[in-house]
């Protein structure tokens, strides 16, 4: 007979630790270690995936908007703007839909960040033992995966039209890895925006953004059709530059200098406003606005 055989047959006090010498003990970790902020941030991504595939405006906004248009601007553009440079023009609208899709999709994002915040969910999270950064830094990570998805379908229906990956097969990831990067710097300003704003408000004000962007890039015509004293703010605009970053790695052209104004601008957008999305996400946890 062994020493917890014999321990558990003296009484109830000797069964508990006979209990105890049988389990493993483990130290629990601190709320603040990186493995518990690497581990919360998945759960709340997934937790913001699953909403966002269950939401039908969140499907609309990430696979049958971005696809439909593209299609649309194909049909009515792609001739004339062909004809008009020389070049064809779905090397253009690709990449445009991809930028314009991570910034619509943003906006439904922010949405949902604005129902938390008046549900009080932010703030039960906050009170619950979780690393405060995982909210924030989820929510960024679940931004990054849905652009992924959008950029994957709308490389899909390109494919379709005509659209090729003409630099080989680095190029093709770097080109993928171009909208991830753009919208998580556009989540970080709609964040930030979203915590000192009133929903309605939000919507207009990315809305009124988004359409500039949209109409005044060089994806939607060349910089040179457009009048000379716009071009310099067309062509220097962050869309122009992803939008030209992408052109060379697919059709050809220059890469290294629209690439490099590129991640100045989505690190500027960062370095500028990731302190404010960070406190106005802890001021909407903490006090519920």
């Amino acid at each position: 007979m062994s020493v917890i055989d014999s321990s558990v047959r003296t009484g109830p006090g000797n069964r508990e630790r006979a209990a105890a010498l049988e389990l493993p003990r483990a130290d629990p970790r601190s709320e603040k270690s990186p493995v518990v902020w690497a581990v919360h941030s998945w759960i709340q991504c997934q937790r913001l995936l699953t909403a966002w595939l269950r939401d039908p405006a969140t499907t609309i906004q990430t696979i049958v908007y971005p696809a439909l248009t593209l299609v649309m601007f194909w049909i009515v553009l792609d001739d004339s703007i062909s004809s008009f440079t020389g070049k064809p023009a779905v090397y253009g609208t690709v990449p445009m839909i991809m930028l314009v899709a991570a910034m619509t999709g943003a906006v439904v994002s922010a949405l949902g960040f604005k129902t938390e915040k008046a549900t009080g969910l932010l703030g039960r999270f906050w009170t619950m033992p979780i690393h405060r950064a995982a909210g924030l830094t989820g929510r960024l990570l679940a931004e990054a995966i849905r652009v992924l998805i959008t950029t994957l379908i709308v490389l899909a229906v390109g494919f379709a039209l005509g659209f090729r990956f003409g630099q080989g097969p680095w190029a093709a990831l770097a080109l993928i890895g171009i909208p991830v990067l753009f919208g998580i710097g556009f989540a970080v300003f709609i964040t930030a925006v979203a915590t000192f704003t009133e929903g309605a408000l939000l919507v207009q004000v990315v809305g009124l953004l988004t359409n500039l962007l949209l109409f005044f890039n060089s994806g939607f015509v060349p910089v040179f059709a457009y009048p000379s004293w716009l071009r310099s703010t067309v062509e220097n605009q962050p869309m122009s530059c992803a939008i030209e970053a992408m052109k060379g790695l697919s059709y050809g052209g220059p890469v290294a200098e629209p690439l490099i104004d590129t991640l100045l601008w989505v690190g500027g957008v960062i370095l500028v406003l990731g302190y404010p999305a960070v406190r106005g996400y802890r001021k909407a946890a903490e006090t519920g606005g």
